[in-house]
């Protein structure tokens, strides 16, 4: 089985920190979104995984080298891929057109979730959606009585369901999905100015191909900074017993560590009351502050700060009083 990852939007919503850093390989409870992404689904799709495939933007060989590692690390083949234009879920997917044969999970480096991922082998294809209060903003799915998946709607501006698409989806056969995204392209078939893949999903459907939804048990978005602080909070209660989330050589000194924390490799934490659901980078410094629900990259420096819901970037300098922040990398900020 192969895994694409399309991961190369822009992520404006979490700027500053995307101006640096593409939002997929921002820090989550101390791992990049996409290597929590990655596990997951690795973890569930077990001995079958043969290959996974990156599709970025320009973002260097050093980020390239670090997903092909990831991969590397689930015993699976890792490949890079570029979409160099933002057009479209669609066309994203088709950047990695080699790759869509056999069984195939599309996974959208957005959002990360705990789900009853189960693929079910009567369908031909498992879409995973999620109940939401305001639907507009997503793609969405109807559901016949007998409970598979009849059309797909994207971004309704008039109620239509509330069982939103979190962008995860699992095709049986790689080849069909393929040649319904390159229809769409050479057609130039788009919705909404870009080519959809529920544009291919519909067709698919309307085709006699039966999709059913999988549920979520838990679907954490990270889309801005305040989801993004939710969602590490989220993630530290998850792993918290499953993972080693303060670093042994970290420096933890006259200060509380109120769990679940990542206390990352070398940080400095000294007369600070640090915690629940923080996570500091590796080599961060922290003294004289209170942290709570907070991110704090690599090397930044902390000083005399009391601090909730708040992003910090890499190599950041903060001192002074705040309350609540939105800091990117190389920031100074003194009070």
């Amino acid at each position: 089985m192969n895994i694409i990852i399309p991961m190369a939007g822009r992520g404006s919503r979490l700027r500053p920190h995307t101006l640096t850093t593409a939002k997929p390989l921002l820090p989550v409870a101390g791992k990049p979104i996409v290597q929590r992404l990655v596990e997951d689904i690795a973890a569930i799709v077990g001995d079958d995984l043969s290959r996974i495939a990156y599709v970025v933007g320009e973002f260097g060989q050093d980020v390239e080298d670090m997903l092909l590692a990831v991969a590397e690390g689930q015993g699976a083949k890792g490949s890079i891929h570029y979409q160099d234009k933002p057009l479209g879920t669609a066309h994203a997917v088709l950047c990695a057109a080699e790759h869509l044969e056999g069984p195939v999970v599309v996974a959208f480096a957005d959002t990360l979730f705990r789900a009853d991922f189960k693929l079910d082998q009567s369908a031909d294809g498992v879409i995973w959606v999620n109940r939401v209060e305001d639907p507009r903003a997503f793609g969405v799915v109807q559901l016949s009585e007998d409970g598979g998946i009849t059309d797909f709607i994207e971004k309704p501006q008039e109620f239509v369901s509330d069982l939103a698409i979190i962008g995860i989806y699992y095709f049986k056969d790689g080849a069909r999905l393929r040649k319904e995204l390159q229809y769409l392209i050479d057609n130039g078939i788009k919705g909404g100015g870009e080519y959809q893949l529920t544009s291919a999903l519909q067709s698919l459907t309307d085709d006699g191909l039966r999709f059913v939804p999988g549920r979520v048990d838990a679907w954490m978005d990270c889309g801005n900074k305040d989801v993004t602080v939710e969602t590490n909070g989220r993630i530290l209660e998850f792993v918290q017993h499953q993972e080693q989330l303060v670093s042994p050589d970290a420096l933890v000194e006259n200060s509380q560590i109120i769990p679940p924390c990542f206390i990352g490799p070398g940080a400095r934490i000294i007369n600070s009351t640090v915690g629940p659901h923080v996570s500091i980078g590796a080599r961060s410094t922290l003294t004289d502050s209170v942290l709570t629900d907070c991110i704090v990259g690599e090397d930044s420096s902390l000083t005399r700060i009391t601090l909730r819901n708040s992003m910090i970037g890499r190599h950041a300098v903060l001192d002074g009083q705040f309350v609540s922040l939105s800091l990117g990398d190389y920031s100074r900020l003194e009070g």
